[in-house]
């Protein structure tokens, strides 16, 4: 009987030590048996290492990265500011643009990346409004812009490798405004405001001091009565300067007169926006960003125009607040869509197009 008692307890005490485990190698995490896994629960399961996303959080996933491309051949850049001004380069393939909003001029040329060659500091709520090559671009390398700034309007030379540097100030800070070159001259366009320059046509060398011809020897105003200038255009073969404004009760276009504006040469009660210009042979062209076109016009020789304006490119590239003509005959455009509501995807753009036919049609 004690023989058979001592056998039984061997037994138990073999099957016990045989089941059991214990740490020998120091400290271990132990954790209760969570339900639904191991032994007790099923098999167990490898955790993800990251949660994987719901349908919301796909949905939300920010696009690859990569460079911003626009799959329309005419366009040389996008993904831009609104575009304030255009200078194109010879021999006409690539341009300067300025972003009205950040200040920064850039050059683009299609297939390659835009390369900042300048930061203008800009008030955002006016920015930069004209940009154009010196008289003497082949030689100097100079460019000037039109620009709002923290000191108020200005026109600034930018050197290559250097900051601007402003030659005419005391302009007024306002949305409006343009900028071209008459010969070895700049003429200017300035909104409403407070001072002696506001309002006004401008005509200056590049130093800033009046240029030669002027009403007033002493002073830089070729003429007044702007409210809101859009744009101003030269037109060399007819010795003209073609000046928009965006009035109070309609958009007009100037032929600008020593002295004073006069009577408009065209007006639009409607108001579409009017804004950039530029001369073709035989033809201006208009910009108008409220109606997302461009518009032709025909001027007759003693400066009244033949026809109405012909809308070209309508709707094509939303909001255009720019054009200028290419020393290779070809328009460049700049859109301004991210003022509105509703840009595009690649907004904004520069756009390098055959010029507009005279019959409505765009012969891109």
């Amino acid at each position: 009987m004690n023989v058979r008692l001592l056998l039984t307890v061997a037994a138990l005490l073999v099957l016990v030590t045989g089941c059991a485990t214990f740490p020998d190698e120091g400290a271990r995490d132990w954790r209760p048996q969570a339900e639904g896994e191991g032994e007790l629960g099923g098999p167990p399961q490898i955790a993800p290492t990251e949660p994987a996303p719901g349908p919301q959080q796909q949905q939300q996933a920010p696009p690859p990265a990569g460079p911003c491309e626009d799959p329309d051949p005419q366009v040389v850049a996008a993904c831009l500011g609104p575009v304030g001004a255009i200078a194109v380069l010879p021999p006409g393939d690539q341009a300067l643009v300025a972003e009205r909003r950040t200040g920064r001029v850039l050059q683009v040329r299609r297939g390659a990346d835009p390369v900042e060659i300048a930061t203008v500091p800009v008030d955002p709520a006016t920015g930069i409004n004209g940009l154009v090559l010196s008289p003497g671009y082949a030689e100097d390398r100079l460019v000037y812009v039109l620009a709002g700034t923290p000191d108020g309007g200005q026109v600034l030379r930018i050197a290559p490798g250097e900051p601007p540097k402003p030659v005419l100030t005391g302009l007024p800070n306002s949305a409006g405004g343009g900028l071209a070159v008459d010969d070895a001259h700049l003429v200017v366009a300035t909104g409403a405001g407070e001072g002696p320059l506001a309002g006004a046509v401008l005509r200056i060398d590049t130093l800033g001091r009046p240029a030669p011809g002027n009403p007033d020897p002493a002073s830089p105003v070729l003429a007044r009565g702007l409210t809101d200038p859009g744009g101003v255009c030269i037109d060399p073969a007819a010795d003209t300067t073609w000046v928009t404004d965006r009035a109070p009760t309609r958009d007009v276009l100037y032929r600008v007169g020593e002295g004073t504006l006069g009577a408009p040469a065209w007006t639009w009660p409607e108001r579409p926006g009017v804004a950039g210009c530029t001369v073709l042979p035989g033809t201006l062209v208009v910009a108008q960003s409220g109606a997302e076109a461009l518009y032709l016009l025909t001027p007759g020789r003693d400066g009244a125009f033949t026809g109405d304006p012909k809308p070209v490119l309508e709707e094509i590239y939303g909001a255009v607040g720019e054009v200028t003509r290419a020393p290779d005959g070809l328009l460049w455009l700049g859109t301004v869509n991210r003022d509105g509501t509703a840009p595009g995807r690649t907004d904004d753009r520069v756009v390098r197009i055959q010029p507009p036919t005279g019959g409505g049609e765009s012969a891109i």
